[in-house]
């Protein structure tokens, strides 16, 4: 019995999902921004266990320089950042391509153009920051083709399915994390040793293979894929964040992180993901709202107590 009130509500949770996308897809856009602004702010104003969590992680990003009411608004804008993005997924696949691309700020194109030239895969490693799905029809658009990328299995299946064929509109290559035919791993080798290019969302670590970097000053874990993707096969590793602008959408590309050179592999491996994470450091800090991670990233910050509960 309760497999099957597993599955019936697993089934539940798809039929509720896809009559939201519909409904949300069908709303005016300035009715569906208020309502899922509105949704921010209710968010906020509850204060469930990700929202704490949320305001715990800016506390670390910010440098615990805020008093609580200044961190207080900001996880509120935080949040309202969270919503929008959730609002343009569901919309994004309606939106012509041409306004998606000519409402996308861009800069540090010329690395991406660098190792294009040069035939070289290219790996983009990217923190869960403003609307990286957006930034992916702007790529698609630039490079006149898919690349690749890896989202973690969601269940039920069916609502992951949904995601997939989602992403896959929009152009994107999309491998599973786990379950696929093939290794996504493997898959990525040979797409890269082929010159193709990848995206990969790094700031949490999913699995149990992650490397030690600081992020934010603190000791955390982060995916050793994208340095060890770009050491085996000699594609070009680069951070890169998304933001939101009031009219649309900044994706902003960094310097090359080096992974080549002498020295063992999983030395090389840990100085490249450091290098990612002091870049997702910088740049997280510019605009930290945008910054949607309402899981645990540090072990030793837990989310923030209930409201008079003391710390």
């Amino acid at each position: 019995m309760s497999g099957l009130r597993a599955r019936a509500a697993a089934r539940l949770t798809d039929l509720g999902y896809a009559a939201g996308w519909q409904a949300v897809q069908r709303l005016p856009e300035p009715v569906a921004r208020g309502a899922f602004d509105a949704a921010g702010r209710y968010a906020a104003g509850r204060a469930g266990r990700g929202a704490r969590q949320l305001k715990a992680n800016l506390r670390v990003a910010t440098g615990g320089k805020l008093a609580e009411d200044e961190l207080d608004e900001l996880t509120t804008r935080a949040l309202r950042s969270y919503a929008r993005y959730w609002q343009e997924a569901f919309r994004l696949p309606r939106l012509p391509r041409e306004r998606i691309v000519a409402d996308t700020v861009h800069s540090g194109v010329e690395h991406f153009e660098r190792a294009r030239d040069s035939g070289r895969g290219l790996i983009a490693a990217l923190p869960h920051s403003g609307n990286w799905d957006a930034a992916g029809v702007w790529l698609v658009d630039w490079l006149g083709g898919p690349f690749a990328t890896v989202a973690e299995r969601l269940q039920p299946e069916s609502l992951f399915r949904r995601f997939l064929e989602y992403r896959e509109s929009l152009g994107i290559r999309v491998l599973p994390l786990t379950g696929g035919e093939r290794p996504s791993s493997a898959v990525l080798r040979e797409w890269l040793s082929g010159g193709g290019f990848s995206c990969l969302v790094v700031d949490r670590d999913l699995g149990p293979g992650g490397v030690p970097v600081d992020l934010f000053g603190r000791p955390t874990t982060m995916p050793a894929g994208p340095a060890l993707l770009a050491a085996q096969t000699g594609a070009a590793l680069h951070p890169a964040i998304c933001r939101f602008t009031d009219r649309g959408w900044e994706f902003a590309i960094r310097p090359e992180v080096p992974v080549g050179g002498p020295g063992r592999l999983r030395d090389r491996v840990a100085a490249g993901m450091q290098g990612v994470a002091d870049s997702f450091t910088a740049d997280l800090a510019v605009r930290p709202e945008d910054w949607h991670v309402l899981g645990r990233i540090w072990a030793d910050v837990p989310p923030d107590p209930p409201t008079g509960e003391r710390r």
